[in-house]
């Protein structure tokens, strides 16, 4: 996994929360075991649930608060949408998964007077609006219909719950159960139906006893439905991810809190989070890169400033040493750098970057 989480990724962070699922848990009684689907959507969402009560930023960190840069590369995607609408009077940025607002507030900051003054912006969250969010933002639990922009997923789709299936020791692939309160698992029914299809066409599982796939059709479905709220403009999900030709054999499940990784044990009290099949997310048109690359071509380089500048302008020096660190996280291939972005134009031909 990369470093976005746990120990490396300190313990005040930022993290995307907000993610949508149709309906939600059923009611379980202590002990019962139900699909984890069902036991991470009402421990995340459900009444009191971990993203509706908790700061994500208090429990892992994204690239948004690893730096400002991270928002000035987005809202030069922005403007470089904007470019390819043919500079619409309204200009939509819609930030799925938006936390408390952090970056959809940092893209305003950083857009030019000019194109900040056509931009409808809007957070696609789940929590309640946070005190004190710029009123020009719009805050609602779906994207809006018909937009002509971007759409901006970061670190959302890996939030939205998921069943996990694995083989059992006669062969069968099966539900995996979970007892909300524990964490205990046990053998459920067999896979069937679109999840059977999914499994056979993204995840083909191993021959070997407990193999696991985490079944990514709830992801397929709610990127679409994002995507498809756009009427033109890109459609980005960044997140953590894995392609088919390298599926881990085991899953990637887990849980965090306070910066650390912990069992992923469904009882509200920690995020759960599993790596995400973006190349099954993929629509016709879309690019998949590395975070690092994308960044790059957006004018996050990393490069250090001039030796002679130090003596030139000592301040303006140390002010580009910083930004210069911040950008070799964001673009380290071993950390936030390995995230990969999906991007999706809707109607506007080859990705602007």
């Amino acid at each position: 996994m990369e470093t976005v989480r746990g120990d490396e990724a300190g313990d005040t962070a930022n993290g995307e929360a907000g993610r949508r699922v149709d309906g939600e848990a059923p009611e379980e009684t202590p002990g019962e075991a139900v699909g984890w689907r069902a036991a991470a959507e009402r421990a995340l969402y459900g009444p009191n649930g971990f993203f509706l009560r908790e700061a994500p930023a208090a429990h892992f960190r994204t690239a948004v608060h690893a730096s400002p840069l991270f928002a000035r590369a987005v809202a030069e995607l922005l403007t470089r949408v904007d470019e390819a609408l043919g500079r619409p009077a309204e200009l939509a940025f819609t930030d799925v998964g938006a936390g408390r607002g952090e970056l959809v507030a940092g893209v305003l900051a950083a857009l030019p007077p000019a194109v900040a003054a056509r931009v409808r912006p809007c957070a696609v969250e789940r929590a309640p609006r946070p005190a004190g969010l710029d009123p020009r933002i719009d805050w609602r639990a779906e994207p809006p219909p018909g937009a002509e922009g971007l759409l901006f997923a970061n670190e959302w789709l890996d939030n939205v719950p998921l069943d996990i299936a694995e083989r059992g020791g006669d062969g069968v692939v099966r539900y995996v159960l979970v007892v909300p309160s524990t964490g205990e698992e046990r053998p459920g029914a067999p896979v069937t139906g679109p999840d059977a299809a999914g499994l056979r066409r993204w995840w083909p599982l191993p021959r070997e006893e407990g193999a696991r796939a985490e079944i990514g059709l709830p992801r397929d479905l709610a990127w679409a439905r994002a995507v498809g709220s756009l009427a033109r403009g890109l459609a980005v999900a960044v997140d953590y991810a894995h392609l088919r030709a390298d599926r881990p054999p085991f899953g990637t499940l887990t849980g965090y809190r306070h910066g650390r990784a912990v069992p992923p044990v469904p009882d509200g009290t920690r995020d759960l989070t599993a790596h995400v099949a973006l190349d099954a997310c993929a629509g016709p048109g879309a690019v998949l890169l590395p975070q690092r690359r994308a960044l790059r071509a957006l004018g996050v380089t990393g490069g250090r400033p001039p030796l002679a500048m130090a003596t030139a302008d000592p301040a303006g020096y140390v002010r580009a040493l910083a930004a210069a660190g911040e950008a070799a996280e964001l673009t380290d291939p071993a950390g936030l750098g390995g995230f990969t972005w999906l991007i999706q134009p809707v109607g506007i031909g080859a990705p602007p970057l």
